[in-house]
């Protein structure tokens, strides 16, 4: 294409060869740094900001790939108007180091003499437009046929504001080639003044940007794709988080069961949440006065996170409720709780502590599912309960469970916790850190400053899941 003078200003001239061997080095360089982390990420993932990030690399080789094209022509020139025969369209040189798919084909130029109605076509564009190189050069009149019709009057726009008002060109158009191929077409130009002040022609850069495009459209799909998870995921937090709060308080602090003048039983609990952005597990306590004035106290851990388990939760504490209140015994009530997570749509897995205590005789009966057993504080000292094993619910069909009895004394302190308040702690062998509070547990003056110095023992932050703590001391 001939280096017109433009409707303002002088064409400029082109850098040296040498600094734009300089450019194309760097530029292929940065492809193959891209490129190198690009081939760590999957594009099958199935988290969306993983697809999303591959996504933006390959835009991101995309647009270096068109780079290294429009440098690697701004060196070598354009390319013949003439075919070029079939034996000498080997690599050349200049190409090589390309990548298969380059873009250095999709870049043409054209001008249209607008005084003798001829046009002059680069090589590339006959490519980029699918037209036989032998034959004639499209007029801006005849370029319509080649677009795609409802973009015919945007090409016409902006040839009619560049050819009249001396407006630089600058949009996309798709044309449909001849084998049916559609391709997104970017055009760039401006009109060339004559002698007199005329429009003598106009002088256009198209590239071929279908590449490019379906790489932008990949990452706004993925970037959308990514969006409403992020949504969808803090809507479930959301609810999650208000189904526990409403069925297991955060805290719960020396509360009175109604029918008791005086308690039997001094009560605290708390539930340890993760960061607030963490995800909501299954763990509950509870507390509740039966109707023969005997004390229900439970706690336990639904497997999992999220909305599911939050529900399936408060189903399981109000199946143990219900259960405890038509007068069922620890053990039984395990047994039939298996059963009920046995025969649930979506099978799941919990662990808990079940436990009946009665004032009068102060007799404490209870049974454990796969669940760290109570600690007993006496005389400053503290251990484990000792009762028969039982599987987790929901893990063995059938399974029955055993209970175990204790007799307390006043003044004697039982706490109820799930696995996540001391992680690997809670069997019946190896160190149990619970057990070395007993002396600071013992001089606790109610059941809340007990609960209030576990927390600040192993309440701190960084906490991986929910835990539950539930402490009960025999007033009377």
């Amino acid at each position: 294409m001939p280096s017109p003078v433009s409707a303002d200003r002088s064409a400029a001239q082109p850098p040296g060869r040498d600094s734009v061997e300089t450019l194309i080095t760097q530029a292929r360089r940065l492809k193959g740094d891209v490129d190198a982390v690009r081939r760590d990420t999957r594009s099958d993932a199935a988290d969306p900001e993983e697809r999303w990030q591959r996504a933006l690399y390959d835009l991101a080789l995309h647009q270096l790939d068109d780079l290294d094209a429009h440098l690697a022509q701004l060196r070598d020139g354009p390319q013949p108007t003439a075919p070029v025969p079939a034996a000498t369209t080997a690599v050349r040189p200049a190409q090589a180091g390309t990548p298969r798919g380059s873009l250095l084909t999709r870049v043409g130029s054209a001008e249209w003499n607008m005084l003798t109605d001829e046009a002059t076509w680069s090589g590339e564009l006959y490519q980029i437009l699918g037209r036989d190189p032998a034959g004639p050069a499209l007029t801006l009149d005849e370029l319509p046929s080649l677009v795609l019709e409802e973009d015919r009057p945007r090409l016409t726009s902006m040839v009619t504001d560049c050819l009249i008002d001396g407006r630089p060109i600058d949009g996309e158009f798709r044309i449909v080639r001849p084998d049916g191929d559609l391709r997104t077409v970017h055009m760039m130009g401006e009109p060339v003044l004559g002698a007199d002040g005329g429009t003598a022609s106009m002088w256009a850069v198209l590239r071929d940007v279908s590449e490019l495009r379906r790489s932008q459209l990949a990452v706004r799909e993925t970037r959308d794709s990514l969006h409403r998870h992020r949504r969808r995921e803090q809507t479930e937090h959301r609810i999650a988080a208000e189904l526990q709060e409403a069925v297991v308080p955060l805290w719960r602090g020396s509360p009175r069961l109604p029918h008791e003048a005086p308690p039997a039983l001094d009560l605290a609990a708390h539930r340890l949440s993760t960061a607030p952005s963490g995800a909501i597990g299954g763990d509950w306590y509870d507390a509740l006065e039966l109707g023969d004035g005997q004390t229900l106290l439970s706690v336990g851990d639904l497997t999992g996170h999220g909305v599911a388990v939050a529900s399936g939760m408060a189903m399981l504490l109000g199946a143990v409720r219900g259960m405890a209140m038509a007068g069922t015994a620890p053990g039984p009530l395990l047994t039939l709780l298996n059963r009920l997570l046995d025969t649930a749509v979506q099978p799941a897995l919990g662990s808990a502590v079940c436990c009946r205590y009665r004032p009068g005789s102060r007799t404490l009966v209870w049974a454990r599912a796969g669940h760290p057993a109570p600690v007993l504080y006496r005389d400053g000292a503290g251990r484990r309960l000792d009762t028969p094993d039982g599987v987790l619910l929901g893990a063995t069909p059938g399974a029955v469970y055993g209970q175990a009895e204790v007799t307390l004394r006043p003044g004697d302190l039982l706490l109820l916790h799930t696995d996540g308040l001391a992680p690997g702690h809670g069997g019946s062998t190896g160190g149990d850190p619970l057990l070395d509070l007993a002396p600071r547990l013992g001089a606790a003056r109610s059941a809340q400053d007990c609960v209030r110095m576990i927390v600040e023992a192993f309440g701190g932050s960084g906490r991986a899941n929910d835990a539950c703590v539930l402490v009960a001391e025999v007033t009377s």
